[in-house]
């Protein structure tokens, strides 16, 4: 069977993590969404996305497949059904379809389907761009549990030191002398090939991913991942790091998401709770207003290729496109549109060839390249993302 992850209708609330990459690409808990369907249903997947996104993310249609919300994280339950969908079948949670059978080339009509409701009470979905940090917790233990059932972990070093050992899992090379790893209220997953420099303090359920390393004496707190290739020092609470973003001296992240490639400097600082402790509104690109989210606590969102510099303050739920550069000082404004170039004292347009010079650069140091795919892909983001910038 060939299995699709299409983006589904929550693509724009996504925004602007979907601006960069398809919604199976978000990264919540250890894995992306992709790569968790991709090991449950043991098969490779492709994707129906935008179409400025498909030269990176193709889709590969075969005579039979199954279509997949990319915005549900699987479960076994979930995945069993799925394997087992036939022609004119369809998987709903409420008005919503899960997954469905489609022919080449088919239009599916859903109400000529036969439709199965989906009953577990196992549903994660990332619907908005806090879920991504506040069902992280969620995410975090079943991916812990998807990597490491029947495998054992390389020892915990004599040096450092563990709370409840056993739910803790060490991936090889990993490097951890002389910190704390508390992991009573959820497990914690050191990546293959990480570090946790010595003094760090760390509770669980946390995830640190592939090579991504943790600096000396920070302070992570609950809820928190820390992609691939990612750096982190001070204190981090209940955040996501996509991967190869840097957040690495002194200075508050709470309740935020960092997409790929960004990087704060020193001291930078998030609020994550209102003066009044009211319920926090985030800038929505579909209304093209400011959405409730329900939440009390909700940092920053910052969208691939954004960078501020040393003794930046965020506001609580502060909205960062992508290809974004902040400086100076006082607090920018809580939605700072794509390609902005500038800080509380006024915005500009940052111009695509110093911005694409700049990824290049920053790229490289990875051994990575900067294609012209991504060119091509960020060249739409600013194109698109015109209107809300001012000069």
């Amino acid at each position: 069977m060939n299995y699709i992850l299409f983006d589904g209708s929550v693509r724009n609330q996504l925004l602007p993590f979907t601006f960069t990459r398809p919604v199976a690409d978000i990264r919540v808990g250890i894995l992306t969404i992709r790569e968790k369907w991709e090991l449950l249903l043991g098969s490779t997947t492709t994707t129906v996305t935008e179409d400025y996104l498909s030269e990176k993310w193709p889709l590969v249609e075969l005579e039979k497949n199954i279509l997949i919300n990319a915005s549900f994280i699987p479960s076994e339950n979930l995945v069993n059904l799925i394997k087992n969908l036939s022609e004119n079948q369809a998987i709903f949670y409420d008005d919503e379809p899960i997954a469905f059978f489609s022919e080449e080339d088919q239009e599916v009509d859903f109400e000529s389907c036969e439709v199965i409701q989906y009953s577990y009470n196992d549903v994660l979905r990332i619907e908005h761009t806090w879920d991504i940090f506040s069902k992280n917790h969620e995410a975090i233990a079943r991916d812990f549990k998807l990597l490491t059932e029947g495998r054992k972990s390389q020892p915990i070093p004599e040096t450092t030191v563990a709370f409840y050992p056993e739910n803790i899992f060490i991936e090889e090379g990993a490097v951890l002398p002389l910190c704390s790893l508390n992991a009573k209220d959820g497990p914690i997953y050191i990546g293959k090939n990480a570090e946790i420099m010595e003094g760090a303090m760390i509770r669980g359920p946390f995830a640190l991913c592939e090579s991504a390393t943790v600096k000396m004496a920070a302070k992570i707190y609950t809820g928190t991942t820390i992609g691939p290739h990612c750096k982190v020092g001070g204190e981090v609470s209940n955040s996501v790091l996509f991967g190869y973003s840097n957040k690495g001296h002194d200075g508050f992240l709470g309740n935020s998401v960092l997409g790929e490639w960004c990087n704060l400097g020193a001291d930078t600082n998030t609020s994550n709770l209102k003066n009044n402790y009211d319920q926090v509104r985030l800038w929505d690109y579909e209304t093209e207003s400011f959405a409730r989210t329900g939440l009390q606590f909700c940092g920053l969102m910052m969208g691939d290729h954004s960078k501020c510099g040393i003794n930046t303050m965020f506001n609580t739920g502060t909205v960062v496109g992508v290809s974004v550069n902040i400086f100076g000082s006082g607090f920018p404004r809580n939605f700072i549109p794509s390609f902005s170039w500038g800080g509380a004292a006024g915005m500009t347009t940052y111009k695509t060839n110093k911005a694409f010079e700049t990824a290049k650069i920053v790229m490289s140091r990875r051994n990575m390249e900067f294609t012209e795919v991504d060119a091509k892909i960020l060249q739409h983001v600013y194109d698109e993302s015109a209107s809300w910038r001012k000069g």
